[in-house]
């Protein structure tokens, strides 16, 4: 049946044995199919540049008026002449991966192969809790900025949280790029910015190392916790080391005649750590456990001591240091090597830095030394300027 498509046309046709197919007079290949139930359906048969035929539905009639679906095809029919195939192009976005999928995708080629295994759960996490939530169903084709901000904003009371999102969707999305399932430099995380963190950084005083020095010394005397916690609280304030690689600590990669860690494995790599007096009497101190190769062992000489954290706070409270981290025990120990004049470079190699700039948040503390140096020259020379001493160079 070949007719213009009108509304008025639609509405007078009610098919009684078989769907009634109108082709459209003013537009070649628009078409609309009426159903004895009466529903009707808008499409466009058209044929690629490559001579396959195509006959996409537009949309359903009530839900797509008459001119709506005009208008789409007219759309088709131009993209078509400028050789794409719109019905194609639908298909492909209907099986196009969403977020979820690339999420899948992340974890799996690049997370688990590439990330040590805290990372990997820590980016499951977010991903679980909070990017999947907000924009898993989205195409990753199709996800713009705004979702990006919509995301940042859900955050903005937790901003750690939002900048850990933000960087794990920005790596997503570079992948994205890389797999081909993104144009080149579309990354919408670009140019979202994030929260400022407030950098914590605190540092044990000499007054406060005292406390903390007799807290420990009674806990140790009156075996108030393990036996291992005492030595390895030692230890981080002794070597400056992260937590992790003090409760992960095997004996094989202690080498007590060189007086050094040798760690295979830590968040910057392989790294050799130098131990100091105070670190190997701690390490003669301690002992090794029959049943365990950590030298921090756990309950009943077995495994790996499980965490610091509670019987820290514990301890930190009695010294009055409640808002101390362990972390904090890595500051102190960066804060006393700087006050003893040594260089930046030195301190991050001490540390394990990778990065320069990461050693820099330790430059401020030179002022001290560095007023102690000019209060010392410039007294001399004001002694001289009094006659106090004729010779300024001579001590």
């Amino acid at each position: 049946m070949r007719q213009k498509l009108t509304k008025r046309l639609i509405k007078s046709i009610h098919p009684e044995a078989k769907a009634v197919l109108i082709h459209d007079t003013d537009l070649p290949g628009f078409q609309c199919r009426i159903a004895p139930n009466g529903k009707a359906v808008f499409y466009l048969y058209y044929r690629t540049k490559n001579g396959r035929q195509r006959r996409p539905s537009i949309g359903v009639y009530g839900v797509v008026s008459c001119d709506q679906a005009r208008k789409t095809a007219l759309t088709w029919l131009a993209a078509v002449a400028q050789g794409a195939d719109p019905s194609q192009s639908r298909q492909q976005a209907k099986v196009a991966p969403t977020i979820a999928d690339l999420a899948e995708r992340y974890l799996e080629e690049h997370a688990r192969p590439n990330k040590k295994p805290r990372s990997v759960t820590t980016d499951q996490s977010l991903l679980r809790n909070h990017v999947l939530p907000a924009m898993g169903p989205i195409k990753v084709a199709d996800l713009s900025r705004a979702d990006v901000y919509v995301l940042r904003n859900k955050l903005k009371h937790t901003p750690g949280a939002a900048n850990r999102c933000l960087a794990l969707l920005s790596k997503m999305m570079n992948l994205a790029e890389k797999w081909g399932l993104r144009a080149d430099g579309s990354n919408p995380v670009r140019h979202v910015e994030k929260f400022k963190g407030r950098k914590i950084e605190r540092y044990l005083s000499g007054a406060e190392l005292v406390r903390l020095g007799q807290v420990l010394e009674t806990a140790e005397l009156m075996r108030l916790e393990h036996p291992t916690v005492v030595p390895a609280i030692r230890l981080l304030l002794f070597t400056g080391c992260r937590l992790g690689e003090i409760l992960n600590l095997e004996w094989s990669a202690v080498d007590l005649e060189n007086s050094c860690l040798r760690l295979k494995d830590s968040k910057t790599g392989p790294k050799t750590i130098h131990l100091p007096g105070p670190a190997l009497e701690v390490l003669a101190k301690l002992g090794r456990s029959p049943y365990s190769p950590f030298v921090i062992y756990g309950r009943h000489q077995k495994g790996q001591l499980v965490g610091l954290s509670r019987p820290w706070y514990r301890l930190r409270k009695q010294a009055g240091l409640e808002d101390v981290r362990l972390h904090d025990l890595r500051h102190t120990f960066a804060s006393i090597g700087v006050s003893a004049g040594l260089s930046l470079p030195i301190i991050g190699r001490l540390l394990g830095h990778t990065q320069t700039q990461t050693t820099a948040r330790y430059a401020h503390l030179y002022v001290d030394p560095l007023k102690e140096a000019v209060e010392l020259v410039g007294s001399r020379l004001a002694q001289s300027l009094l006659g106090g001493t004729s010779d300024p160079l001579r001590n």
